[in-house]
């Protein structure tokens, strides 16, 4: 895949390590838990050590960092290789985690015999409120000087399944006094009496995701562990599990700030709570900011990556304006896609003037910033639909659109005069009369007058009914990602489902198939609600944004 390289911080590290022998090849990796879906932030890691790699011949691993049986499972881990492969890209080597369990173990058992780690009975709670705070020292555990057979004895143990879950832990004996807390004697395995999706019931103690990571980046010979800013403080603990464990290969990490977006939440944590309570119909909800929600959205790999290029690799977390990225779908799109009428509000119109029983045929452009399209055929009669707020029976100043006694353009096709309301009893408007000029056909270069107002419709006979989804952010603009309370902010109008008419050439719209309707944006064909006789547009994106790139 080609692409244009943009200069950042840690495409600069790795110019310089190469420059200087450091290293030789370059490694990266992908190392998603599977316990939720990949979301808009993993997308900009994944983008971003892929390319690294690539633009210097070296080599991505895929690697499911499975640590934690109570969490994962087998749905992510297929979900997670379907999002990687979407985005464009392959990895050279597929890993787990757990297939190093027994490494990680001896690993374990060597920091034991090196009198840097112990078997702690202390419970979560009784660690957490021991390990001190910011301005004062933790407080070593009682059973911090075990004696080397001891600890080597229970940590067996532990791994036989002779104690309950939460009754040891096995913990580094670094220092309770350090001035980062994640050096204060942290746990490296704990009890877990819960079948594993790779390895099923063969263990029962897991190393902890602070113990593990490093491990396997060593085990694999990953040159550059890129990660993002929350593990910045993590970094010497880090750097001595791979110095005490006396890795063969040394990693370095290094973070960059995470992707951060207005009017959503980027915490697994928090989206999987809109799963579990129903407030989206999934993880592919298009409301989601995940991958497979984005997906089914509208967007493509092509936006994806050129929006998270765009943004660029940072040291400081900042938030992205969302319009940001549908800038990019619509840049993607506006020259690949057909643009064709649809109306989703319909309201009636009968051309009194025309034939009852004639049906024309007339032409119409598939995308006039691109010619190459071509052009299709669209049927035209006595009765079509247009949309309701086309027409108002009172108008508005500098209004040019159907009104009575007013005349406009039907694109495509010919001007048409409003000549007569029709209501029901209680006042509503069910359809117009009006009359057509057949002199005024679009493409015969008619010149005899001019109308402000050209409106979109679709021919009522043929028309083929649709249902369209319209998307609104799910989060409103005041919420932010830290927000305890976010679920107080949840839009109740992200989502409007409305039923109208689309032009008959869209009967065999398959889904993901992506359209613009005249004035009213991008659409998707929803693979999931979509059937052969009922077809669901989902909104991608409006037509317009106030937004700009920032001028470089």
């Amino acid at each position: 895949m080609e692409h244009k390289s943009s200069s950042n911080f840690l495409r600069n590290i790795i110019l310089e390590d190469l420059k200087s022998g450091k290293v030789d090849h370059i490694v990266t990796r992908f190392p998603p838990e599977p316990n939720g879906y990949l979301h808009i932030g993993h997308a900009k890691s994944i983008i971003l050590n892929f390319e690294l790699a690539d633009e210097f011949k070296g080599k991505t691993h895929l690697r499911f960092d499975d640590t934690n049986p109570t969490k994962e499972d087998t749905e992510y881990v297929q979900s997670i290789k379907e999002d990687v492969q979407w985005l464009g890209y392959e990895w050279d080597e597929l890993f787990f985690a757990s297939n190093y369990f027994e490494e990680m173990y001896n690993r374990a058992v060597l920091l034991i015999k090196k009198g840097k780690a112990y078997v702690c009975d202390l419970s979560a709670e009784e660690i957490r409120k021991t390990r001190g705070s910011l301005t004062e020292p933790g407080q070593p555990s009682p059973w911090r000087n075990r004696s080397l057979e001891e600890n080597l004895e229970l940590f067996e143990g532990m791994r036989r399944g002779i104690f309950k879950d939460g009754e040891k832990v096995l913990r580094a004996k670094i220092d309770m006094a350090s001035p980062n807390i994640n050096l204060r004697d942290p746990v490296l395995y704990r009890i877990a009496h819960a079948s594993h999706h790779n390895t099923g019931d063969k263990w029962c103690i897991y190393p902890m995701y602070d113990f593990a990571h490093p491990l396997e980046d060593a085990i694999e010979g990953v040159t550059h562990s890129i990660c993002t800013l929350e593990f910045e403080d993590h970094r010497p603990l880090y750097d001595w599990i791979v110095r005490e464990c006396e890795m063969e290969n040394v990693p370095q990490q290094y973070e960059f700030a995470r992707l951060n977006l207005t009017n959503t939440v980027m915490s697994k944590r928090k989206l999987k709570q809109l799963v579990e309570d129903k407030i989206v119909d999934g993880w592919n909800d298009p409301r989601m900011p995940t991958i497979s929600g984005l997906r089914r959205k509208g967007y493509t790999p092509e936006a994806m990556r050129n929006f998270a290029r765009e943004i660029g690799v940072a040291k400081a977390d900042s938030v992205v304006d969302t319009k940001m990225l549908e800038h990019f779908i619509r840049e993607d799109l506006k020259l690949k896609v057909p643009r064709t009428m649809a109306v989703l509000r319909p309201l009636k119109v009968i051309i009194t003037n025309y034939p009852e029983d004639q049906v024309e045929m007339l032409e119409a452009e598939n995308n006039t910033e691109n010619p190459e399209m071509g052009s299709r055929s669209i049927p035209f009669s006595r009765e079509i639909y247009i949309e309701q707020d086309d027409f108002a029976e009172n108008p508005p100043p500098k209004y040019h659109r159907l009104y009575l006694g007013n005349e406009v353009r039907l694109k495509n096709a010919y001007f048409i005069k409003c000549n007569e309301i029709v209501k029901d009893e209680s006042g509503k408007v069910l359809e117009l009369h009006c009359t057509y000029d057949q002199e005024t056909k679009s493409g015969t270069g008619f010149t005899g007058r001019k109308v402000k107002g050209t409106i979109h419709w679709v021919e009522a006979r043929q028309a083929i009914p649709a249902e369209f989804r319209l998307y609104e952010p799910l989060i409103l603009e005041d919420d932010t990602d830290d927000s305890g309370s976010f679920l107080e902010h949840i839009n109740p109008n992200s989502l409007e489902i409305v039923h109208g008419y689309v032009e008959p050439t869209m009967k065999v719209s398959k889904p993901q198939d992506k359209f613009q309707f005249f004035r009213h944006g991008y659409f998707n064909v929803d693979p999931l609600y979509s059937i052969s006789d009922h077809l669901v547009f989902n909104r991608i994106v409006s037509l317009k944004s106030s937004f700009e790139l920032p001028k470089s």
